[in-house]
This record gives C-alpha cells, structure tokens and sequence, in this order.
C-alpha cells in the first residue's frame, strides 16, 4: 500500500483525472491519504484516511510517506486554530488553514519530511477539546462565521455545509464522513423536543427526499450552517427559516448526536444500522 500526506496549504480533490472536472474536496495541509489507482504520471486517486473518500488529485502535489509513518501521524497532531496563518521553514513560509494538521507539534515546532517548522498561532489537540466539549464547540463553530459557500471547499475562503461540520467535530475527534448523505449515518436520533441539546446536527432534504444539507444547534432554537456563507438563521419544526427572505431554505428531515447527554460521557461515534425519519410534529414543538 502507498500511503502520501499533503505538504501544501491545500491540495484540490477532483471527480475525475483532469483539471476541469468537478470539485468534490479539498486535502489541508498535514491530512493523510492512500493512494489507490494512478493515471499515467501526472495522477493519483486517493483515499483520505479521516474521512473515506475518494477522488484524484495531482501526484506532483503530494508526498509520500511509509505506513508506519501514516498510523504515526494519524493520532500525533494538533489542529491549526486560526483561520490563517504561516508557518516557518528554514528558507520559505507559507499560510496553512484552519483545521490543518500539524505533526508531532510540542507547542511551537514540528518537523515533516527533515524540515523544521515554526507555528505561532493557536493550536490544540482533539484531546485537550474533549475535557470541554459543549463550551468550546460552540466558540469554535463560530470562528466560521461569513466564510463564503464553494461545494467541495474546506478553507476559510470557501467551504460546503458537510465540510463545516467534519471541521467541526473533527476537532473533538469525531470524524465524520466527506457529505452530509453519509453524515447522517451517524449517530442516535433525537426524537423528543425535551432531548435536543446544543452541538446536536440538524439534517435537510431537497424535494425529491435527499438528505442534501445539514447544520449545528445551538441554543436559543438557533442552528449554524452554511448557506450562501456561513450563518446562524432560526431552527424550528419545518426547517430553517431565513429572516431577510421571511422563508423557509430548508426542509428538516431529523436530527443526530454525536455528543454525550453529559459532558463526563466519552465522545463517541456511532454508526446507525437504519436511519429513521423524525417525526417533524414532536420536534422543536411548543
């Protein structure tokens, strides 16, 4: 198996082996991959190891690494907190985004690949978030606040509504997958008003019933998400309802958690063998 690591700021995933097909990603520095097919040697389809998700990339843009390698870094991290920022080499720096992954990181230094970098901006590691999960999720969803909407972006100059989300919750080491048709494969419905609590994940459909869209509560009967950009709009038992329009932009299907009820409980992720439809009635009823 052939394992790589992005050593850019950011590496476009694609649908298919060129240049004009579709966007449907985007590799941040540090994350790591498999690589599964090639096509000639200008690309690479890749599997990311966070995420599952396919899609072909340019080779000459990644580096590899060995396997032993991959399963090190994968757990030896700390996110990048600030929406840009640089970080220094010997002879060259250049921005990394929020979210991406620093390796081995002792606070102020890494090292990838025998170069030595320097990282002075905010950074902390899915562990040290857990011991605070429901006070600092909701600071952290914020920080996204006005990055523009771009379908198949994951950077503070555009991103997805899924990608939001996996930004999110991969920050507490929940990692969910790449769309939110697969997000809401995870998790245990919420069925009850009573039950709905903050850092819950709001699901939407389209006409036809596809799970196409999906949010973070918050209190107050509020939910974050992105839509044109990223905002905060009112959640109630339809859906997301859009003050400046006075309508609603979105039709609620159910609602997930990947939270403990109590903060003491172990963040976990859990698969559903079935998902079930919300009874819309209950929900967010008065």
């Amino acid at each position: 198996m052939r394992f790589g690591i992005c050593p850019l700021s950011v590496i476009p995933v694609r649908s298919q082996a060129n240049h004009q097909s579709e966007l449907l990603s985007q590799l941040l520095f540090g994350e790591m991959v498999e690589v599964v097919d090639t096509k000639g040697k200008q690309w690479l389809k890749v599997r990311g190891l966070m995420d599952n998700h396919f899609g072909w990339i340019q080779s000459n843009q990644l580096q590899e690494i060995d396997e032993k390698s991959s399963k090190k870094l994968t757990t030896d991290f700390a996110f990048a907190l600030d929406l840009s920022q640089s970080i220094r080499g010997n002879n060259h720096h250049f921005q990394i985004p929020i979210g991406a992954r620093l390796p081995q990181f002792d606070g102020l230094r890494f090292s990838l690949f025998g170069q030595n970098y320097e990282y002075s901006g905010q950074a902390v590691s899915p562990q040290e978030l857990k011991r605070n999960v429901f006070e600092l999720l909701p600071k952290i969803a914020r920080k996204f606040l006005n990055i523009p909407e771009m379908k198949g972006g994951r950077t503070p100059f555009g991103l997805d509504t899924s990608a939001l989300i996996q930004h999110i919750f991969g920050f507490i080491g929940v990692n969910l997958p790449r769309t939110a048709d697969l997000q809401i494969e995870f998790g245990k419905n919420v069925d009850f008003v009573e039950q709905v609590q903050e850092g819950d994940l709001a699901y939407f459909q389209n006409r036809k019933g596809k799970v196409t869209h999906v949010g973070m509560i918050l209190s107050g009967e509020q939910i974050i998400h992105s839509f044109g950009r990223v905002r905060i709009d009112r959640l109630d038992h339809y859906g997301i309802f859009d003050e400046q329009t006075k309508k609603y932009s979105h039709k609620l299907r159910l609602v997930k958690r990947n939270l403990p009820l109590k903060p003491e409980e172990e963040v976990s992720q859990i698969p559903n063998e079935e998902v079930t439809v919300l009874d819309q009635k209950i929900l967010f009823e008065s």
